[in-house]
């Protein structure tokens, strides 16, 4: 990784003009509006975030979970998001290798589908769009023999494998959130905006949260609210003459997951054609699961955060799955489910498959700058915030450098533990092997689990603990009093919610009283509300 400012290093937030309690506020807390503030936060501007929910409640959270170029995307002649796509694969590989690693994935040749020529065209293309380092390029198999094809139905033979890469999503909002409060910025969860009303110096804002309603001035919005970006930009943002601010259309299409009992045991993902000339994907999940999505169904309505999957779609992934493999799916399997909701910016396509997976940033400066951000995948999440960071400079008349390309998130910085990086995957188990030579009375499970979630910063959870029941009470099976803390003071975490299905998927793990117990801990345990004298000092602008 090239040297860049680490979070003490970097620029410090700078006084911002007088009347103005803070640079930019940004509304959202997905993907795109943690990066965007952590890149923010890099350059200097004083930034407060403002999300509804919980970080990654909604996109974010319920994503595929690829790093990947979007293969299928070659289809509809998106070559440019692909190559960008690609270009950003061991960028974010190597930035935070223990929340991301490569992933080999095997795509069943049926004939019927597509033509093998046009397959290798593809994937010779996907290998050479952008430079790789880390990843291996595709090849043919004979299914007869590898690995991969035992759990398939005899009819496949043959068949290709080629290289992304997997990621735990809401970690990795997570990680860009911390990284931006620790370069100054201020995260505020649960907390809605309810009104930004604009004039030609800056935006009178209000907010409204668990301590009741707020009023900050900024000189700059972002809206990186994702499914709900064009409803702010026409119920909340309001401009002070009177002009118009939503001129972009989005196109809200839910993508469904089933998750069902491991099918397979290998390491490989597969890809999997269908005859509506979709694809899904079966990915191995937590251990002891496969991922099953994903479904592209357009929807409508005022609350996007509460589409859920339909049977229809149980069935749809079901039924796609048992075409490939020997053991039929069905819904009995399905031990869980997700839906998520992707903002795709309207470009007329009659299909949701089709329409752009491309993201578009659009500034106003009719008055106070206003960014907004349409459309966007995990993937390339880090550019597009770059990209932001730059326009949001331009706007404000002070361009300051990019510096998030070879920079850490929190926790991917091994080196401590293992010193000089190599590949980030062997980096891994590297830092796995160090921190039970550090910590022999951690187990292998437990040990694994908290390297997989907190990096190089797992010693941050563990503090002084000497021994097991220096962990404190244990909560739920593997789960401690020290890392429930830990979770709550540093990463937004208030409910069992948050902590078993966004910090962790140890929900899937945990029986129904198991997963109480952590819910009733999290409420007893919450921190009490601040009083009026507590609440005069709070302050928006970011902290030096």
């Amino acid at each position: 990784m090239s040297a860049v400012p680490s979070s003490s290093q970097a620029n410090s937030p700078t006084a911002s003009p007088a009347g103005a309690d803070c640079d930019v506020l940004i509304v959202g807390g997905g993907i795109n509006g943690c990066g965007i503030a952590r890149d923010l936060a890099g350059r200097g501007w004083s930034v407060v975030l403002c999300e509804q929910d919980d970080l990654a409640s909604h996109t974010s959270s319920s994503s595929t979970k690829l790093i990947h170029g979007g293969l299928r995307y070659l289809e509809y002649y998106e070559f440019g998001l692909v190559r960008k796509a690609l270009q950003e694969r061991e960028v974010l590989l190597k930035s935070a290798p223990h929340i991301m690693w490569p992933l080999r994935f095997v795509m069943p040749h049926d004939p019927a589908m597509r033509p093998a020529w046009m397959i290798r065209i593809g994937l010779f293309m996907y290998d050479h769009l952008a430079h790789r380092e880390v990843l291996p390029p595709s090849r043919g198999i004979d299914l007869r023999e590898h690995v991969a094809g035992a759990p398939l139905k005899k009819d496949f033979r043959r068949g290709f494998v080629y290289s992304d890469g997997w990621v735990d999503d809401a970690r990795l909002v997570v990680l860009n959130a911390i990284d931006a409060r620790e370069r100054g910025a201020r995260v505020l969860t649960r907390t809605r905006c309810v009104a930004a009303l604009r004039d030609a110096q800056g935006w009178d804002i209000t907010l409204e949260g668990p301590q009741g309603r707020h009023k900050l001035r900024a000189r700059a919005v972002v809206n990186a609210a994702g499914p709900w970006a064009e409803s702010f930009l026409r119920g909340v943002a309001r401009p002070a003459a009177g002009e118009a601010l939503a001129t972009k259309s989005l196109r809200l299409v839910k993508g469904s997951h089933i998750v069902v009992p491991r099918i397979f045991t290998h390491d490989h993902a597969y890809i999997f054609q269908n005859p509506d000339k979709r694809i899904i994907f079966a990915i191995p999940y937590q251990d002891s699961f496969t991922l099953i999505g994903t479904t592209d169904i357009e929807i409508e309505g005022d609350d996007p955060g509460a589409s859920r999957i339909g049977q229809d779609e149980i069935d749809y992934l079901c039924t796609q799955a048992s075409r490939y493999f020997a053991k039929p799916v069905t819904r009995a399997d399905v031990v869980w489910t997700y839906s998520g909701v992707r903002p795709l910016l309207d470009d007329a396509s009659g299909d949701p498959s089709a329409v752009t997976r491309d993201y578009l940033l659009e500034s106003n400066t009719s008055a106070a700058p206003l960014l907004s951000v349409w459309g966007g995948k995990i993937t390339t999440f880090r550019k597009l915030a770059e990209d932001a960071a730059d326009e949001v400079g331009r706007m404000l008349g002070e361009a300051r450098p990019a510096w998030t390309d070879g920079a850490f998130l929190a926790g991917g910085d091994l080196s401590p533990w293992i010193g000089a990086a190599s590949r980030p995957d062997a980096d891994f188990e590297r830092f796995v092997d160090a921190l039970h030579a550090r910590y022999p009375w951690l187990g292998g499970m437990l040990g694994r689990r908290l390297a997989r979630a907190y990096g190089a910063r797992v010693d941050r959870v563990i503090g002084d603990a000497k021994s097991m029941s220096d962990l404190g009470a244990q909560v739920a099976p593997g789960l401690y009093e020290r890392e429930l803390r830990y979770l709550q003071n540093e990463e937004w975490a208030m409910s069992g919610d948050d902590v078993l299905w966004r910090r962790s998927k140890l929900g899937l793990h945990l029986a129904r009283e198991a997963r109480a117990q952590v819910d009733q801990w999290m409420t007893a345990h919450a921190a009490p509300p601040m009083n009026e004298s507590q609440m005069k000092e709070v302050r928006f602008a970011a902290q030096p």
